[in-house]
């Protein structure tokens, strides 16, 4: 079977180096940021998107500069202000023990994603890593998974999505996969119950027991 796993709220907790880039770029901006809830909030979808909620209608260059803003302090500090949630190494582990194929499916560039699992000692889980590129191509997930399963030649019978926000879920049906929501990252079961999510996983100690309910093939 082959795995696709979406790397914030799925794989390592990025909250605070994800809030404070925000309010970096948001206070350069001279721009109130909401509390930190509100900002948490944000953690999943695509920066361009987030920033034209928070920016409001008609900010197509302040959405651009603040992207920049927020990227600067992203690739000096923030995506190491991170972690591993616990448990997802052993199930990493436990899924290439049984035979496995993982990929990294992120919305985040690929640049920043690389060095995140290098620093984190994940990499070695994967077999590719996949990721949006800087000029904003495969950010929106139904495109990248398109992406990855072509380049890949996977058939999307025997794959799964793993991720923890709607933007997982609605890209894997684009694409004809199974989807596993996540109920330890950012995404409510609610949110993900609505975009249609096929299972749910309460912990990742049991991502194993809940790709084998998934029902389909297991040789990739």
């Amino acid at each position: 079977m082959n795995v696709l796993f979406d790397l914030d709220g799925t794989l390592t907790d990025p909250k605070e180096g994800i809030v404070a880039c925000f309010r970096h770029a948001l206070d350069s901006l001279g721009v109130n940021p909401p509390p930190a809830g509100g900002l948490e909030r944000l953690i999943g979808p695509p920066l361009v998107e987030s920033f034209s909620n928070l920016l409001g209608p008609g900010a197509k260059d302040r959405v651009e500069q603040a992207v920049r803003l927020y990227r600067e302090r992203f690739a000096a500090r923030g995506l190491f202000e991170n972690s591993v949630y616990p448990g997802i190494v052993d199930a990493l582990a436990e899924l290439c023990d049984h035979g496995g194929q993982l990929f990294l499916a992120t919305s985040k560039p690929r640049v920043f994603a690389d060095r995140i699992v290098e620093y984190f000692g994940l990499a070695r889980f994967f077999r590719a890593v996949y990721g949006s590129e800087l000029n904003g191509v495969n950010t929106d997930k139904k495109d990248l998974l398109a992406h990855l399963l072509r380049a890949e030649s996977l058939s999307p019978e025997i794959t799964v999505m793993v991720g923890d926000r709607a933007h997982d879920v609605l890209g894997a049906r684009a694409n004809r996969l199974f989807s596993i929501g996540v109920l330890w990252g950012y995404g409510s079961k609610e949110e993900l119950v609505s975009a249609g999510a096929d299972a749910l996983c309460v912990e990742p100690r049991a991502l194993g027991d809940t790709l084998a309910l998934v029902g389909r093939p297991t040789a990739c």
